[in-house]
């Protein structure tokens, strides 16, 4: 069943519809799949950190390139 509609959520898609086009092109998303163990483990481990999702990806990519430009 669709909720009633109010004004915010009239306005909410609204603006929803007049920016779709520009979110798409200044973001994208990862979309993978891993083991629902090693997803759990994650993040607990992120939440125990207090770290984002986004600041662990950054966090890996530059690793990463540090890693291989040292080779």
């Amino acid at each position: 069943m669709k909720k009633e509609d109010t004004p915010m959520r009239i306005a909410r898609r609204n603006y929803e519809e007049r920016n779709k086009e520009l979110r798409k092109k200044t973001n994208a998303q990862f979309s993978t799949f891993i083991p629902r163990s090693d997803y759990d483990e994650i993040n607990e481990f992120l939440k125990k950190n207090n770290i984002t999702k986004v600041e662990l990806i950054y966090q890996g990519y530059e690793a990463l390139k540090e890693m291989i430009n040292k080779k």
